[in-house]
Formats: structure tokens, sequence, C-alpha cells
């Protein structure tokens, strides 16, 4: 956002040099001038010059009770992508030599490999051979294929958040609303939704039966672009942003007002003086309601427009279930809800609102207000349980393999030597969230190879737990069916 102020210039000796200083940008000099050029020197004294001072320089100091929160969950991506990937199938399991076909979707770099990858969380996964018939593509082939499925208490779980989404119906129903309320033309592209949708807390199979089952609230409609969902009902209860923020101090003795004005910032966060004036008259602006005000009614790069910005992301990030996304995602949507172009410079450069943390191959930006000052989430969603009911597995699975290697007396396990020495996943950021086309293929016979797959007819010892069978697993829960995405 650039700062315009006026500077009033005089001539001296009809050779003027003007220097303007600033905290962000270098000390600016103007070249002098020659008095024979065409230059009116006595007019100068009532000519104003505009200096554009940018803020774009902020350095971003780090919180670490915020980034934990980014390492958290780069810790269970593979764990959740597969989940999702079984989910989708309707047994619940898939051939391992189909699932080497997802590398790109489960973000794996080529020298991990994906059995590697499921022995190291055997809380969560687990392998089981699938007999099959002969056929003439498989007449020289083993009569057994390897498969990948969820263990009784992962699927168990997984009927839990299935039935808490459902239940949540009309929630996320509500948000997808407020969603299309916000943009330009009330109509957004299913294929940005995918997205943001794991972080406003949607299923995976929202496209399907989400955004079907409301009607009176939106509609999905072709575009040119591909599939959108068009806003129906305008409901203006639901058209009311988030209060400003106001600094209010603690441990005052005497309640009085406050002589000099206060930033509220992050503990640990201090911003130069310059800066520090630019965001107290920011914040001291007329409220602009991002539901009610168009951004074609604001004058381009101005200050108002910048104030609606603001105000469009903190509605975004107040209705994610843990108040923070990538800045990728929210790129997605700069024409839809009128966004600048340097969006990330403009979330860095209003720290009393968001933090944008560098943990991970993409930033991620926080919603500042919704955290206490230890990092914890001040409103905590129910879908957060079941996650951290899956870390708490992911966490076990790690113990287990830790006592069957130290049983053994030496570490000379294959498998665990393999999958110890790739790492955690802490950098393995991706945008790769949708189901489509998520296989690669390197050969007609893959390509036969999956057809084959997805027609197989499971035995008996191959079936896979249902809601009967996760209810056996753990019978004082509420289970519920388990339907493919």
């Amino acid at each position: 956002m650039a700062l315009s102020f006026p500077q009033l210039i005089s001539p001296r000796n009809d050779r003027p040099i003007i220097s303007l200083n600033s905290d962000f940008l270098p000390s600016l000099h103007f070249a002098k001038l020659d008095a024979r050029k065409s230059v009116h020197i006595a007019s100068w004294n009532s000519q104003k010059l505009n200096v554009s001072v940018t803020c774009s320089s902020v350095k971003i100091v780090r919180d670490r009770s915020l980034d934990r929160h980014v390492v958290k969950q780069n810790k269970i991506r593979f764990v959740q992508k597969l989940k999702t990937l079984l989910l989708s199938k309707p047994k619940h399991f898939m051939p391992l030599h189909i699932l080497a076909k997802c590398r790109s979707y489960l973000s794996l770099s080529k020298p991990k490999s994906v059995i590697s990858m499921i022995h190291r969380y055997p809380t969560i996964f687990e392998l089981f051979s699938l007999p099959t018939a002969r056929t003439p593509f498989n007449a020289t082939k083993s009569l057994s294929q390897l498969c990948v499925r969820l263990t009784p208490a992962a699927a168990a779980l997984a009927a839990q958040e299935s039935a808490l989404k459902s239940a949540m119906s009309t929630t996320m129903a509500t948000k997808l609303q407020k969603l299309l309320m916000l943009a330009s033309h009330h109509r957004l592209l299913l294929s940005k939704l995918v997205h943001l949708g794991p972080d406003l807390g949607l299923p995976p199979n929202f496209r399907r039966r989400l955004c079907n089952d409301h009607p009176n609230k939106f509609k999905t409609v072709n575009t040119s672009y591909g599939r959108a969902l068009e806003l129906v009902l305008w409901d203006p209860n639901l058209a009311n942003p988030l209060p400003s923020l106001e600094y209010k101090p603690r441990g005052l003795i005497v309640d009085r007002p406050l002589k000099f004005k206060h930033l509220r910032l992050r503990k640990g966060l201090n911003v130069k003086r310059r800066h520090q004036e630019f965001l107290l008259k920011f914040g001291e602006m007329t409220e602009i309601c991002p539901y009610k005000t168009k951004v074609e009614e604001l004058a381009k790069e101005s200050l108002e427009a910048e104030k609606r910005a603001c105000d469009v992301v903190r509605e975004v990030l107040a209705m994610t279930v843990e108040k923070r996304t990538l800045v990728d995602h929210l790129t997605h949507f700069r024409k839809d809800f009128g966004l600048p172009n340097k969006l990330r410079g403009m979330l860095v450069r209003h720290p009393e609102l968001f933090y944008v943390s560098l943990k991970g191959d993409r930033d991620s930006v926080f919603l500042v207000e919704g955290f206490d000052e230890k990092g914890g989430l001040l409103e905590k969603d129910d879908t957060l349980e079941i996650k951290k009911r899956l870390m708490e597995l992911v966490s076990e699975g790690k113990r287990i393999r830790r006592e069957r290697r130290n049983a053994t007396g030496e570490y000379n396990d294959a498998v665990y030597k393999k999958t110890d020495d790739y790492g955690d996943d802490d950098d393995d950021d991706d945008d790769n969230d949708d189901l489509d086309n998520i296989f690669e293929y390197d050969s007609d016979d893959d390509i036969d190879d999956l057809e084959i797959g997805e027609a197989l007819v499971v035995g008996k010892e191959a079936e896979f737990w249902t809601a009967e069978a996760a209810a056996l697993v753990n019978k004082s829960d509420d289970s519920r069916h388990l339907e493919p995405w």
C-alpha cells in the first residue's frame, strides 16, 4: 500500500537538491536541475510533489506458538490424504500397485516409497493380501495382490468424523453461503472451493452432497470456466462483519481512558514508528462492510480498498476450523473477493490482524484475534477433537515401532531403517487437494491394471469394516455408516 504526503519545494541558488528520508526506503536524492532548461523555478514555491512510501519491507517476526500448528499439520498430512483416498473407494481399500500412481496427490517425493510410508503408521494403515482370479490380463501374475486399508481404530474414528460432519451440514452450508455473499458476482468455482474446503471443515464429497442438499441457499451452475456454486438467497442476518478490534489493557490500577493511543500487537513484536502511526490511523478509519460494499465502489489501491480487503480476509479466516489457511489458497479468490494482487504484502503489513508463518514450502496466514498469547485457539471446533485423537493414534504407532526396534536389540530392520531415514513431513506442503485425475499413468498396462483393480470382488476374508464392524471395536461410540465419497 502506498502512502502519499505533500512536500513543498523551494529553490536554493536556482539549483535545488531535495532529499527525503523514510523509515522504509533509503534516502531519495533528486537530480540537480539546470536553469537553462524550460523549468519555471519561481512557480515551485507553490508546487506539491507526491512521494510514495511503501511498507512492503516489513520484517516478519516469527511466532513459535503459532508456527507449531503448521508443524503438527504437516506431520499428519500424508495420513489425512491417504485416509481420504481410501474412504473414497466403495470397499475402503486400494491395491498398492494402483496407489503407487497417486504419488502426486499423496505429496511423496521420488526417494520415498508408498509401502515405507504405510509402515510408518501401523496404527492407521495395515496391509493385507487379496486373492485374485486368473484372467487373460494377469495370467502370468501372482494369484494375490497386496492392498492397504484402515485399521479398526482408524476406521471407527473415520466413522465418527463422518457422522459429526453430517450433523454439522447446516453450519457448513452457512459458511458456503457467506463466502458467496462476499464474492463480487455471488458465484464461486467449485475447483477453487476444493482448495479451501479442508480448512473450512467441509467433507471431501461436498461438491456432490452439500452443494445439492441446500437448494434454498445456493445451487450449482455451468460456466465457461467449469462448474460453479451460485448464491440463491441473500440472508441479511449473515451480512454482519466481525467487530473491529479494540485495545484492552490489562493490569491497570485505575480504570480510566488511556492517555495515548495503543496498538494491539503480538507479544515480542515491535514495529517502527512510521509503520505504527500508519496502523493507528488505519484502525481509526470508518468501518467498511465487506458484504455490502463492492470493490468497484472504491478507488483502486486506496486505503479504503485495503480496509475492505483486510475485512474480507478476516471473515474468511474466521470461518476456517483452525483460524488459518495457506496464502496461496486466498490468492485463488483475488478476483472473486476483490483482493489486491500483492496479497501477501498486505497481510505482512498488518501484523495487528494477521500473522504470516514461513514454516513449510508455502506460507500460512493466521487470524491473530483467534488465538491467545500462548498460541491456543479461543474457539475450538468439534472436529478438532477428532484430529486430536488421530494424532494420538499416530503417536501410538511411533511408540510401537520404537518398541519393536528395541526388542530386536539391533537397528537392522530394513523397513524401519528406510522409513526413519526419510524424516518427518514438515515441509510437504502441496496444493493438490482434489481427488479428480490423481492417477499417474506410465503405460497402457497400468491403465489395464487400474480397471482390473477397480472391478475386484472382495472375498470373505478381505471384507472391510463398515459401521457394524466399527461398532464392535468400540461399542461405546455411536458409529454411523461409512459411505464412499
